[in-house]
């Protein structure tokens, strides 16, 4: 006999919803990264032939070829569920999400309740496979998408503070197999947007996967010409150099198995392990004014769009 919390929701078992009133899905993350959507008044033009899916679509991919289908189960009354297991690992970007039932077109879905305490300070276990990170949000359209990340290595930003003309950071390594040897000899190498070749390099001092370190900006604001300047801070292997790179980027084109590739030698420094999907409107830090050789600057650290760590430089 078929349980009340297993029972497939039916148009006779609860009022039809307003036709103009977008249907809602309420997003639950579990301590792994996992999320769960349960979707209620979902209306089923039969629910003897069950087909209904959650679907995602990663936003920019014209071709379609990027989605990801959930099937959406019972839940109880008036309720269906669809889940995301931390197993799954989405390509970066952001995903748009629909509900398709049948043969309908998949429409958009419109963000619930978010409960997303468990990605508060969150703290990945070990392992080697890529980080993966999902966090849900609202679109300035009022619809529901997803922002991924999938990083390996993962130099996770932690506190940050700028006295005295310099930034100082903390942060932890994910995802590599041994952080000790890793963060031997590692340096913070901040890259020159505009001149990729342009590097400077300040060491760190690491305790098992965690790292500080301090960058002048004063050696910064010696590179500024005029305009503005961003560099991007990644966290580097003591043998990470131009032919590293260039070797990783080969191996990248190449079918060799992760197993058999050498680790890689850089991490971007970002910001993602908790709730927050953007991080540059909430995570505001004072900039400071410099005096160089063409003038003042204005120095100031950032979260890109993507929440990685930059500093900007530019004119005061």
């Amino acid at each position: 006999m078929t349980t009340p919390s297993a029972q497939l929701p039916t148009p006779a078992s609860r009022p039809e919803p307003e036709a103009s009133a977008p249907l809602r899905a309420d997003s639950v993350a579990d301590s792994a990264g996992g999320l769960t959507f349960d979707i209620v008044d979902l209306v089923l033009p039969d629910p003897a032939d069950w087909n209904a899916a959650l679907v995602l679509r990663l936003r920019g991919d014209a071709e379609g070829a990027d989605e990801v289908r959930l099937p959406l189960s019972p839940a109880g009354e008036r309720r269906v569920r669809a889940v995301l297991p931390s197993t799954v690992a989405l390509p970066e970007g952001r995903w748009d999400v629909y509900v398709a039932v049948g043969d309908e077109r998949p429409r958009r879905l419109a963000p619930g309740l978010n409960d997303l305490r468990s990605l508060v300070d969150r703290r990945p276990g070990p392992s080697l496979s890529p980080l993966a990170v999902c966090i849900p949000y609202t679109t300035k359209h009022g619809n529901l998408s997803l922002r991924s990340w999938l990083r390996a290595p993962h130099a996770e930003a932690g506190e940050l503070r700028v006295a005295d003309g310099t930034l100082t950071g903390r942060g932890r390594l994910y995802r590599v197999e041994r952080p000790v040897a890793w963060l031997s000899g590692a340096v913070v190498r901040a890259r020159l947007r505009r001149d990729p070749s342009v590097v400077l390099d300040v060491p760190v001092t690491a305790d098992c996967a965690d790292f500080d370190f301090s960058l002048a900006y004063a050696d910064l604001a010696a590179h500024w010409d005029g305009g503005q300047d961003v560099w991007d801070l990644w966290l580097a292997r003591a043998d990470e150099g131009a032919e590293a790179e260039g070797r990783e980027t080969a191996e990248a084109a190449t079918d060799t198995t992760p197993a058999a590739r050498p680790p890689v030698a850089r991490a971007r420094i970002a910001r993602i392990l908790d709730d927050v999907v953007d991080k540059k409107p909430v995570f505001a830090y004072p900039a400071l004014s410099l005096v160089t050789d063409r003038g003042s600057v204005r120095v100031t650290p950032y979260y890109t769009a993507d929440n990685d760590l930059s500093v900007r430089v530019e004119g005061a």
